[in-house]
């Protein structure tokens, strides 16, 4: 399982062979890093079996001058040394989000990272979460590509607007998850008594994207753009009312059922890189429960103060009447869990 944590350079052991390819593309790289560790400076890491990703970011204020054409000015987030092992997986979706967390908790109008042309997979993860070319820096053989960032831009698409969220455009609704799941599924939403901080307090899973399967029928009538607030249900270490809890939202892709996929291995193909179950559970909704829908959604926001049901009844005024598995919010609602769950505002466009 992976770790990423958030680490003083002085701590990570840049002799490790991950940092090899770095060294042999910026020479420059040991004097800058001896430098950064004297100065404190922290990175997030990734590790397992040594270490696996590496992201060192930095605030940035004014013009950006050593770049072609100049960022103007402004606040900026710097991605200033970005490197992930195992093309293909899920680490720099986790990457891209912490990033995306730290920007917007930081307050800045864009980010921006150079990159090689060479590096062809960070070049379409970026792209394919809203990075545009920009420009370039450096000449020759020390060419870089610049990419950016811009919060506010609105592009209508899903991805390239993640991780921000259109509230007029979207119907928010209440998902539940049972607890045994919740934490695997959704890592940046482990449960504290307190708020926490966004940048600091990271966990191990990886990806933007998750599947959820239900068995609630009315869950098919999901589309492409509402938003999910995932309450997980009660641990039973006390009254529902007070372990039962509202902890992140999403936003919907797609929505299939188990029935539309033609083979297993069509089906698991999809949904097992963003599944928390086992293979053999998979292998036996699809042989049972073709019903079942799979709900794919983006992991936009963690609350950073989780709502026990007791405050979601009392302040946001859901109803108990009614069954908390899967139920239509409105926008009030809505408003009110972002309001008292203390969301960054930043995260949302209108």
């Amino acid at each position: 399982m992976n770790n990423l944590t958030y680490e003083k350079f002085g701590n990570i052991d840049i002799t490790d062979s991950f940092f090899d390819t770095l060294k042999a593309d910026y020479p420059e790289f040991p004097g800058w890093y001896e430098k950064k560790a004297k100065a404190g400076a922290e990175a997030f890491v990734i590790k397992e079996d040594g270490i696996q990703g590496f992201v060192y970011l930095k605030i940035e204020e004014g013009p950006i001058e050593d770049i072609t054409p100049p960022l103007p000015d402004g606040i900026h987030l710097k991605v200033g040394t970005l490197k992930i092992n195992g093309h293909g997986t899920k680490l720099g979706q986790r990457f891209v989000k912490k990033i995306f967390d730290t920007a917007l908790a930081s307050g800045v109008s864009d980010i921006y990272v150079t990159v090689y042309a060479k590096h062809s997979y960070l070049l379409d993860l970026l792209r394919t979460y809203g990075f545009q070319i920009h420009g370039e820096k450096g000449a020759g053989t020390s060419k870089e590509l610049v990419l950016v960032k811009d919060f506010a831009s609105w592009s209508g698409i899903n991805l390239e607007n993640y991780p921000l969220i259109s509230r007029e455009s979207a119907k928010p609704h209440l998902l539940a998850i049972y607890p045994e799941y919740h934490t695997e599924f959704l890592p940046d939403s482990k449960l504290y008594n307190e708020s926490y901080d966004v940048v600091k307090d990271v966990s191990h899973a990886n990806s933007i994207h998750k599947i959820y399967i239900s068995g609630i029928a009315a869950t098919g009538k999901l589309l492409p753009g509402d938003m999910l607030v995932m309450y997980r249900t009660t641990d039973k270490k006390g009254p529902a009312k007070y372990r039962s809890v509202a902890t992140s939202i999403g936003v919907v892709e797609e929505v299939r059922k188990i029935g539309s996929f033609p083979t297993e291995a069509d089906f698991l193909s999809y949904v097992q890189p963003y599944s928390v179950y086992a293979e053999s559970v998979l292998k036996n909704l699809y042989a049972t429960s073709k019903r079942h829908i799979a709900i794919k959604f983006t992991y936009n926001i963690a609350l950073s103060k989780r709502l026990i049901r007791d405050r979601l009844i009392n302040e946001v005024g859901i109803s108990t009447l009614c069954r908390w598995d899967f139920l239509r919010l409105t926008k009030n609602q809505f408003s009110q869990i972002v309001s008292l769950g203390e969301v960054n505002e930043r995260y949302f466009i209108d």
